[in-house]
């Protein structure tokens, strides 16, 4: 087996890794952003109080 081929193979490899974990964490960053408007929005909305409870009579 080749040393040089084995060695760049697993440098490619390891790049790749670190890339695809680069891209999940900056999708993470985004969707902690997304949640936290969202609920600033629904905390400045209108009705704040509306849908918050539920009265059900049996």
């Amino acid at each position: 087996m080749d040393i040089a081929a084995l060695s760049v193979s697993l440098g490619q490899a390891s790049l790749q890794q670190a890339a695809g974990l680069q891209v999940l964490s900056i999708a993470k960053d985004q969707a902690e952003i997304q949640g936290q408007n969202m609920a600033q929005m629904l905390q400045q909305s209108v009705h704040p109080n509306l849908g918050k409870t539920l009265d059900i009579r049996v």
